[in-house]
């Protein structure tokens, strides 16, 4: 084997990720990738990083649907920076429940924050206000929203399509009222191929110290899965004050509650970073 091929093995297989790499630390954006319109969660600052690769792929006239968990900042100014907002040709839905969800886009463009309003942008761009349980179909997927805990109001989304199911449910808090039997998440998630789960605090920092600041805890995100009989955990919207060795930590100390909580769960968890793809 050459040096080359020894110094591969050893950053691939040996080295932890946080030295050989990074989780990054863009806001929320997620692609569910199926059919050919694009499907986006959220649009953090790693809508922007998502764009410019649209652009290097040249993929100059797509139709692209943006589903709002909520529109707290973090979570809407990466689309101010979305080339292909840009760009004539391109179509943009935009999709929520808050009944703001329009002027909370065109206002972060408005002068003094900006100096391109909205309407100056090329693509054709649509807002879609959804209320109750009103269900959005984007070619063979079926996309379904569900309220949560969190200032200001938050929602999680379920896509279906083909057998397989995603959750996707970030700023969300749940306390006690999760223990219920008939706690409405479990069967929301019931039986996903994988959920996209806020897991921005600790134990302590969930049930105590930040009670009410509306997220959720990696022990937390273990107990519902396992409940609701998912097949794979992603950890999502890490706290931006701990460091890539300290998240490499937490994803271990999941791991170990997993083996205490359901010994013989056959649930895989994994932590969210950048770039990162799982297949269905």
């Amino acid at each position: 084997m050459s040096k080359e091929a020894d110094i591969d093995d050893f950053i691939d297989n040996v080295l932890p990720f946080d030295i050989k790499g990074g989780y990054g630390c863009n806001t929320s954006c997620v692609e569910i990738q199926s059919g050919d319109d694009f499907i986006i969660c959220d649009s953090g600052s790693g809508l922007r990083d998502f764009g410019n690769s649209q652009i290097k792929k040249g993929i100059l006239s797509a139709t692209y649907h943006i589903f709002q968990s909520h529109l707290h900042w973090d979570h809407i100014h990466g689309f101010p920076f979305f080339t292909p907002a840009y760009i004539p040709g391109n179509t943009v839905h935009i999709y929520g429940f808050h009944k703001q969800l329009e002027s909370a886009f065109i206002n972060q463009q408005n002068p003094p924050g900006f100096p391109l309003p909205m309407d100056q942008m090329g693509a054709d761009i649509h807002f879609h206000v959804l209320k109750g349980k009103e269900e959005v179909r984007i070619g063979e997927v079926m996309v379904r929203g569900v309220p949560q805990q969190h200032p200001g109001g938050s929602f999680g989304y379920s896509f279906e399509s083909m057998g397989k199911k995603v959750i996707y449910s970030t700023d969300s808090e749940h306390q006690k009222e999760a223990d219920a039997d008939d706690y409405y998440f479990v069967e929301f998630a019931k039986g996903a191929d994988l959920l996209i789960f806020d897991a921005q605090y600790n134990l302590a920092d969930h049930y105590l110290t930040k009670k009410s600041w509306g997220h959720s805890s990696n022990l937390v995100g273990v107990e519902l899965a396992v409940r609701s009989e998912v097949k794979q955990l992603c950890l999502f919207h890490h706290e931006h004050t701990v460091s890539d060795s300290e998240l490499e930590e937490f994803l271990v100390k999941t791991k170990r509650y997993l083996a205490i909580y359901a010994e013989d769960s056959p649930l895989q968890i994994d932590l969210a970073y950048e770039g990162m793809e799982i297949a269905l």
